[in-house]
């Protein structure tokens, strides 16, 4: 139990803070095993456990930073004795065991819930493995033990030693950190509650961290200044207070009169006699070593509120400039004013969905994981190739996306890679490629998934349809487009036993309702024999769309106006019934189902015939119908809201994605052509 508070925002913090840590370092070990653990990789391992070590520690989560620590002990014998003979292999997959511990306990405290996870056995594991590359490293170590033994003169510390003096010299630091980085006080506590493994603090100020809270403001003026007692090599000190994150500048010298430590200066560190001088440069003066902070932290639900602030923005624009009361008079000041608001408009709300793009890369890293654990474990040769990861999306869209993503990986790998003993018979390298590929379009992005493996069977898709009664239209009509798009029916598996990895028929079904829930589509393409590749149409953002509003009865409906193929106006002889009754038209020789609003959402209407009305012919996913509507009222930005809960409580919101406010002030409901194909089947 901690002896001083842990509040929500200092869980918030380790919550970050380790979630970037573990991605990086993630991300270092796979790329490490695959291309060897420099010296440099090696340290940077290190600098994301003895982080991850120090916050658990803090934070009182016993387990994770024991484990972390189990596992710096690893790696500060690899860095220091640099042993020759160490499988490498085993040790990846130690640390990559330690790695899921940690994000199962990140997941706990996401949650609320105890991080009571036992790490026991894997730090025993990993205590077994360094003895072992202790052991039959054995020559070595010696050598370099006697090496260590060897005199070394060090007489400035014989001076701190000595009964005539103090015990221990005292030091004192202050450390500025990082404009932006908030939390200040948070982060100095982290400073004392590490310090105190290494040395006794004395005093900082301010005294109160946590109960005071305007110390993060007077650490942001005046620097967190600390004294304390150490015996440790000044070195070992600094190294330490270096590690902090988020520190733009470090002072750190002997409070007793002594010679200053060396001047192996890191972050620009001014010598105590220029400490006035030094104090008196801006902090972000290029003397102190360091370029101007050009990136910070921002709390995603910051940005969800600036978003919303600008669509209320372009609601309010709307409301203004479309009002009726404006109807037929003569405003020429007013329009172009008008004008002038609109450009400001539009480009306040580019610049906030700029802020909120985030590139791919961290998403598409991920992969490396899953390639590299299904590769070991089914015996096949895989190699991940990325392609244009650094094209940005909506950080909403990403969340939406990273589960598709790891379903289809994972599927390529285990239906489409062949092993690499039937890749040879084939007359192909042993080891298969596997492609993911993101670019631009327009207002979307299109994310490809390519294998160079065996390819769909058709005979073998319609076989299984056919055998679980899935074929909603005779064979012989299907095209190739509509036969590969069954494995993403719910259930379908072409696989006959269930393994680790598939035979469900669930992760495609997650695929597609992830994609359709953010209006994106997926289509398949796949040649037997040669590869499949698959395709995800995503929209760039989901907060604002362009929109075709359509009125039923005293209802407004927005149309996505990227699912719009054409509107027109039927004669009658063009529509045609089926025995069942259901209403179709024909259009260039195909039949298109027809969708009456007013009778599939209950709405009172005086339109009823084809000739009075129009029909809008919108497309998702490759089916195309027809929504028949009486009127079109125009095409607009709209702004995609929730539904308000008197709506939900109707009960009939099938194939609504939400709503938005008009210029007149009403509400339209905005359609989901996707999830309406869906249920009008």
């Amino acid at each position: 139990m901690a002896d001083y508070p842990i509040n929500d925002q200092m869980v918030e913090m380790f919550i970050y803070e380790t979630s970037q840590n573990i991605e990086q370092l993630e991300q270092s070990v796979v790329m490490s095993e695959a291309e060897g653990f420099t010296p440099v990789a090696v340290n940077e391992i290190m600098r994301n456990m003895h982080t991850i070590k120090g916050s658990a520690a803090m934070m009182m989560y016993t387990a994770v930073s024991t484990l972390a620590h189990a596992m710096e002990d690893l790696f500060f014998y690899l860095r220091e004795r640099r042993p020759e003979r160490v499988d490498y292999s085993v040790l990846s997959d130690l640390v990559l065991d330690g790695i899921d511990f940690i994000k199962v306990e990140l997941h706990k405290i996401k949650a609320g819930e105890e991080a009571d996870g036992d790490a026991s056995l894997l730090i025993a594991t990993i205590h077994e493995f360094l003895a072992y590359v202790k052991q039959t490293n054995e020559t070595n170590e010696t050598n370099e033990a006697s090496a260590a033994e060897a005199p070394t003169a060090k007489p400035e510390m014989s001076r701190f030693d000595g009964s005539d003096g103090p015990a221990e010299p005292v030091y004192e630091a202050v450390a500025f950190f990082q404009d932006g980085c908030e939390m200040e006080n948070v982060r100095a506590f982290g400073i004392v509650h590490g310090l105190s493994e290494l040395a006794t603090v004395l005093s900082h100020e301010p005294k109160d961290l946590v109960g005071d809270e305007t110390s993060a403001e007077a650490i942001r003026k005046g620097g967190f200044r600390l004294r304390f007692a150490s015996a440790k090599p000044v070195e070992e000190l600094r190294a330490f207070l270096d590690g902090t994150l988020f520190l733009q500048s470090l002072e750190l010298f002997r409070a007793d009169g002594e010679a200053p430590p060396a001047p192996e200066a890191t972050l620009g560190m001014p010598q105590p006699a220029d400490r006035q001088a030094a104090k008196a440069l801006p902090k972000d003066s290029a003397e102190y070593g360091q370029p101007a902070q050009s990136m910070i932290s921002v709390n995603v639900d910051k940005l969800d509120r600036l978003m919303d602030l600008v669509g209320e923005m372009v609601i309010a624009e709307a409301m203004v400039t479309q009002n009726p009361d404006l109807k037929g008079l003569q405003l020429d000041r007013f329009n172009k004013a008008a004008q002038l608001l609109h450009k400001i408009t539009s480009e306040l709300q580019d610049a906030v969905m700029s802020i909120r793009m985030v590139p791919l890369t961290a998403t598409f890293q991920k992969m490396h994981r899953i390639v590299r654990d299904m590769s070991r474990n089914l015996g096949k040769e895989v190699r991940l190739r990325l392609v244009g990861e650094e094209t940005e999306v909506d950080k909403n869209v990403i969340q939406h996306i990273s589960d598709p993503l790891m379903h289809l990986i994972r599927n390529a790998i285990d239906h489409g890679i062949e092993p690499p003993a039937d890749r040879q018979k084939a007359g192909k390298p042993a080891f298969g490629t596997v492609t993911l590929e993101a670019k631009n379009a327009g207002g979307d992005v299109y994310v490809l998934i390519k294998d160079e493996g065996r390819g769909l069977s058709k005979a073998k898709l319609l076989a299984k349809a056919r055998e679980n009664g899935l074929l909603a239209k005779p064979e012989s009509e299907m095209s190739d487009k509509e036969i590969f798009g069954l494995i993403f029916l719910p259930g379908f598996s072409t696989k006959d036993s269930i393994s680790e990895y598939s035979g469900r028929g669930v992760g495609m079904d997650v695929v597609s309702s992830n994609l359709s829930q953010i209006g994106g589509v997926i289509s398949v393409d796949s040649e037997e024999g040669s590869g499949t590749t698959i395709m995800l149409k995503i929209p760039l953002t989901l907060a604002i769309i362009d929109g075709m509003t359509i009125r039923v009865g005293s209802s407004r409906y927005t149309v996505p106006t990227a699912s719009i193929v054409q509107s027109f106006r039927p004669a009658e002889t063009d529509i045609i019934r089926d025995p069942d009754g259901n209403e179709m038209i024909l259009v260039r020789g195909r039949c298109y189902s027809i969708v009456r609003l007013h009778e599939l959402y209950g709405v009172r209407s005086d339109t009823s015939s084809f000739t009075e009305g129009i029909l809008v012919m919108v497309e998702h996913d490759g089916a195309a119908y027809c929504l028949f509507a009486d009127e079109l009222l125009g095409q607009q930005q709209v702004v995609v809201k929730a539904l308000p809960e008197y709506i939900k409580r109707m009960g009939n919101i099938r194939g609504l994605a939400g709503c938005t406010l008009l210029g007149d002030g009403s509400i339209s409901l905005i359609l989901d052509t996707g999830a309406l194909n869906g249920a009008i089947r």
